[in-house]
């Protein structure tokens, strides 16, 4: 007896709900009709044209190049096949002076690096990035000829010196 009441309490609630809405359904009605959407037109598509990539002749960014001395009017240049010493590996403005030898008549500069090391530099040896060759040692300084590039690509004979570093700079190397 508890099914059929509880089918029939179903049943009534069900047929209860079903008309109740048309006047909703009358008015969603009548409000679309007066709504019309517009939408914009597709874009044109253009056709893909493809790209030619001519670049294939021009130097690689990313490889390393070699310095070659370009064909100017100067004779000067740098010889590029040589073994490098290694005071280049350091700018002049960071090699340091210290002293002098001298065995019988060959004469030695001491030339101290950034990395606290010392060597023992005599005319001829290279020093700097520059190609800096050394053409005279004197008791107080080193006379060098640099060879440095203009911006035409010419080759140009520089000057420099590397004086004696005095005390008190050697005490503040020392620190």
């Amino acid at each position: 007896m508890r099914r059929v009441a509880m089918c029939l309490a179903v049943a009534i609630s069900i047929a209860g709900c079903g008309g109740q809405h048309e006047d909703l359904k009358a008015w969603m009605q009548e409000q679309g009709k007066g709504v019309k959407g517009k939408l914009d037109p597709l874009p044109q598509v253009k056709p893909y044209e493809p790209f030619a990539y001519n670049a294939f002749d021009l130097p690689d960014p990313f490889r390393p190049r070699k310095i070659e001395p370009l064909k100017g009017a100067s004779k000067l240049a740098p010889d590029l096949n040589r073994r490098k010493e290694p005071l280049e590996a350091f700018p002049l403005e960071s090699l340091a002076m210290v002293g002098t030898l001298q065995r019988g008549k060959s004469k030695f500069a001491l030339v101290r690096t950034t990395d606290k090391d010392v060597y023992q530099v005599k005319v001829g040896n290279y020093m700097g990035q520059n190609f800096g060759v050394v053409v005279g040692i004197e008791d107080a300084e080193i006379k060098l000829k640099e060879l440095v590039q203009d911006g035409a690509g010419d080759w140009t004979e520089r000057s420099s010196t590397i004086q004696l570093a005095e005390a008190d700079q050697k005490q503040e190397r020392r620190k």
